[in-house]
């Protein structure tokens, strides 16, 4: 089917682009940008659905580059099915997936087996992300070059840090052999062990143990100290706190080739949040503090952090609805990411054109796949937007499997409104009413 998309404002930080036009979409592939495209209905039969997007906003596709999707092994948190429709529910149309599942992706046939699932569901794009370690046992590499070419784009032991130095400067130099990135989990877990929230006021009031922000901050400046070392690419995952964000920026003013990713928990709360114990904000890393918070909203700012993935966690009610100590870290976002990313656009510290780069180009161009820009030619991968739609969370309404939602029950101004993938729509938002002429 050709889509012809009529009247939207194109925002395409891959070109430059910011300009109400037309797109046509042909055979899954971007064929026309342009003013006042026309094509007759009459003349395409059946084969053309003309969409009316005046007063939206039309993106390459968003791509979530950090996701767990559970499968295989977890699937009764989530499938493959399960996050790629919350996926395109909250208008990503690529997803990168973690290697922690069970058996964990660190040979070519769970590589395989994602693919196959992710292929089935027809639905978003799924990328996965290899264990730099079997077992991600932080003792022996995997084979890097035989899971490439099975389809992963990164390796990460995400869930848990490399502590041997000596492996994590192999892995990144055989990584950088094969042009891959190496996406770091930086946590001290000598100093985080026993910890269940950030430390500091909030924790000492509340009795708890706490995380200090050093256990982060001390293997982000190991890892950038390997990078520089070995001259090769690094990606520090999850960045939360101030020392993360100063060490990521002294490291690019230095000439090392990282970048950081964060998620939208960490800048939209801060352990305040803790108080009422709510198990849906105990995450890894945990929730900082205002000054973090601010680092945090100051490195988007000036482009020290490149990418916001949602770090989406889906855990069951066995692992969440439990006493505080014993409940699972991590939560949902796939399905919010967008919404509560454009409260950053709306409070100023990002215009809108900055937020699609940090979620769709620098995601695409962290992990080299061919996504993130609408020019001719080019995948039909396209998130539509409308800035103004307004609507609450309600995670029970949610596609993930997940009902982890730190931010349930709130009112957000900003949606997604259409997903399309391969020039296919594999999401139309129920609330907003007929889109075609």
């Amino acid at each position: 089917m050709k889509l012809l998309l009529k009247g939207g404002r194109v925002i395409d930080p891959s070109q430059g682009m910011d300009m109400v036009t037309d797109i046509l979409l042909e055979d899954g592939k971007i064929s026309r940008l342009e003013k006042n495209i026309s094509l007759s209905k009459t003349d395409s039969g059946d084969d053309l659905r003309i969409i009316d997007l005046e007063d939206t906003i039309i993106t390459p596709g968003l791509i979530d580059m950090h996701t767990h999707l559970r499968e295989p092994g977890f699937e009764y948190k989530e499938t493959v099915r399960t996050g790629a429709e919350a996926a395109v529910a909250g208008g990503f149309t690529s997803i990168a997936c973690m290697a922690n599942t069970d058996p964990v992706n660190d040979t070519r046939s769970v590589t395989e087996f994602i693919l196959k699932q992710a292929r089935l569901a027809a639905l978003a794009q799924i990328y996965p992300v290899a264990a730099i370690s079997k077992g991600q046992a932080g003792t022996v590499l995997t084979e890097f070059g035989d899971l490439k070419s099975a389809g992963v784009v990164a390796f990460s032991d995400d869930g848990n840090p490399v502590a041997d130095s000596g492996l994590m400067r192999h892995a990144l130099e055989y990584a950088s052999a094969f042009d891959m990135p190496v996406i770091s989990h930086c946590e001290d877990k000598g100093l985080s062990s026993g910890g269940l929230m950030h430390e500091g006021f909030v924790s000492t009031q509340l009795g708890l143990p706490g995380i200090p922000g050093i256990a982060e901050d001390i293997m982000v400046a190991r890892d950038i100290g390997l990078a520089r070392f070995t001259k090769t690419r690094l990606h520090i995952a999850h960045v939360s706190t101030a020392g993360s964000v100063q060490a990521v920026r002294e490291a690019k003013a230095a000439g090392v080739d990282v970048t950081a990713e964060t998620a939208p928990h960490y800048f939209a709360l801060t352990d305040e949040a803790l108080r009422e114990f709510s198990t849906n904000f105990k995450m890894y890393p945990p929730l900082r503090s205002a000054e973090d918070v601010e680092a945090i909203r100051e490195g988007l700012r000036d482009g020290t952090i490149d990418a916001i993935a949602s770090d989406h966690a889906p855990h069951s009610s066995v692992e969440k609805d439990v006493e505080f100590v014993y409940a699972a870290n991590g939560v949902i976002g796939l399905e919010t990411s967008l919404s509560v990313c454009l409260k950053l656009v709306q409070e100023g510290i990002l215009t809108i054109q900055q937020l699609i780069e940090k979620m769709s180009v620098n995601p695409a161009r962290i992990l080299k796949i061919p996504k993130g820009s609408l020019a001719p030619g080019r995948d039909a991968d396209i998130t539509i937007i409308d800035l103004n739609r307004a609507w609450t969370v309600d995670a029970g309404a949610f596609r993930s499997k997940g009902r982890n939602c730190p931010f349930h029950g709130w009112n957000l101004t900003g949606k997604a409104i259409m997903t399309i993938v391969g020039g296919d729509v594999k999401y139309e938002d129920p609330g907003g009413g007929s889109l075609d002429f």
